[in-house]
């Protein structure tokens, strides 16, 4: 018992994984044949629950991920997990804690379903969550202990640099707002949040900007920032600004803002509070082409996914994650959606208008999806694929898992969107499809109930309700939560 509520304790904290390297096996005895499949499946869907790995980053760095078969233990490093995932970075996520040291003794187990018999009218299933937008992330280093907001390592900045789905896009659209200035080369810009290689300050000036305020709270990458400048040559053009935004005076007013500061959600790094403050920067922040991006999106939709149908109680117990959202490469396909992305969350930076409160803004809506049954359909293919990578599954165990993922429901995947111009868009998922596509923007995938809610044919309505507490103080952290319902046709 002692040794249960040592590792029940250790799930809730940030730091218990990172200074252990191998999780110790608490939970059941398990005969080598169980113990090699499940590290086959693991291996197959390449999740630890939080380890993202995209195969087609080159970034990616296999010997940082570790499957240690003795004792379960499943870390990897931030390399390999693109944008904002630190889950794995510091393994400070309760679902790898709980994955490391828990293992089904038989595959597969039970999902959640309605009893046969069961009238229409009262098949329905009700699941939600609510979490923070810190939750399973890295926080950056604050003296005030309160202040919640989501820290990026090295690693994480080089794969939103390297990003080939973004950066090109940031640079065409940086070239051609400065373009509406003719030849003066009088623009004034800021880049806000400009990270170690100051990459988007150093853009603009190598295209004609007169000056840039480059903005960053992190001391560590804006001590970088001025190294990266002056190794570029633009030192007397760029000024690095410490600091976060909010607490920053700049002795003139600016033309344009580039602020890449989207999460994947798109305001869990504090975009709100963010963009509502640096208003007051803007000659006239009132016109859309004064931002980078003008407009975020969040889309979501609800989603199958692998590991949830595979892992369950008495071993593996889903609840205890208590809401916080598995992160997901947007070109994993262990996780499946089952209808049409519709609009979760629309922000318009040059719609917030001027503001110095800190009031939180709660946006609710209320959204409907209905289960797809050619996508339930498409999904088998995939999903069958996936399973079949792993060493030891045989062609049976694959279709078995995979016909019951793609009929099962596991929560509402979410991706954000953005609007750089009128002309440049940036998807981290296919737009209108919801498909899978590279991007170190990640699928947020918060687990909605303790088992899947399995037999899905088609046609099955799922209802939801969302409400999104965006603080107007940047060193909260906005609160999520989706609670809903699934009726049965």
């Amino acid at each position: 018992m002692n040794r249960l509520r040592i590792l029940v304790s250790s799930l809730f904290t940030l730091l218990v994984v990172t200074s252990v390297a191998v999780v110790n096996c608490f939970f059941f005895p398990i005969r080598q044949k169980q113990r090699n499949r499940l590290v086959s499946v693991v291996n197959a869907v390449k999740l630890s629950a939080n380890t993202v790995i995209d195969k087609d980053n080159n970034n990616d760095d296999g010997a940082n991920n570790k499957i240690n078969t003795d004792c379960f233990s499943i870390t990897a490093n931030s390399s390999s997990n693109r944008r904002r995932n630190f889950l794995t970075q510091t393994v400070a996520s309760t679902t790898a804690a709980i994955l490391s040291s828990s293992v089904v003794s038989s595959l597969p187990l039970p999902v959640l379903s309605v009893e046969e018999g069961t009238p229409v009218e009262e098949k329905v299933i009700e699941f939600g969550a609510s979490w923070s937008a810190v939750d399973g992330l890295n926080q950056m280093n604050d003296s005030n202990a309160q202040n919640k907001v989501v820290g990026f390592d090295m690693n994480a900045y080089k794969a939103m640099r390297d990003d080939t789905t973004r950066t090109p896009l940031f640079e065409t659209a940086i070239k051609k707002r400065l373009e509406l200035s003719g030849q003066d080369n009088n623009q004034i810009v800021i880049d806000l949040g400009t990270g170690p290689f100051a990459l988007f300050a150093i853009i603009a000036a190598r295209y004609g900007a007169k000056k840039v305020y480059a903005i960053e709270a992190n001391a560590v990458a804006a001590k970088s920032a001025r190294e990266s400048v002056k190794k570029a040559g633009y030192d007397n053009v760029i000024e690095i600004v410490d600091g976060y935004s909010t607490q920053v005076e700049l002795q003139e007013k600016v033309d344009f803002m580039i602020a890449e500061i989207i999460g994947s959600i798109a305001s869990e790094e504090g975009v709100y509070a963010t963009i509502k403050d640096a208003q007051r920067f803007l000659k006239d922040p009132t016109n859309p082409n004064n931002w980078i991006p003008n407009r975020i999106q969040t889309f979501g939709a609800p989603a199958s996914y692998t590991l949830h149908n595979l892992f369950g109680p008495p071993e593996f117990d889903w609840t205890r994650l208590n809401g916080e959202p598995v992160r997901f490469s947007c070109r994993d396909n262990g996780l499946q959606l089952l209808s049409d992305p519709q609009l979760i969350e629309d922000i318009s930076f040059f719609l917030l208008g001027k503001s110095h409160t800190n009031t939180t803004n709660i946006e609710e809506q209320s959204l409907s999806f209905t289960v797809n049954k050619e996508r339930i359909e498409q999904n088998m293919k995939p999903l069958f694929d996936e399973l079949q990578k792993a060493k030891g599954n045989d062609k049976q165990f694959s279709e078995k898992m995979a016909q019951e993922t793609a009929h099962s429901f596991t929560g509402i995947a979410m991706w954000p969107r953005l609007f750089l111009n009128d002309d440049i868009v940036i998807d981290s998922r296919f737009y209108p499809t919801g498909g899978h596509q590279k991007s170190h923007w990640q699928t947020v995938l918060p687990i909605m109930s303790g088992r899947p809610i399995a037999n899905l044919v088609g046609g099955e309505l799922i209802k939801i309700k969302s409400k999104f507490e965006l603080p107007g103080d940047v060193t909260k952290a906005p609160q999520y939560s989706i609670q809903g319902e699934l009726k049965y046709t």
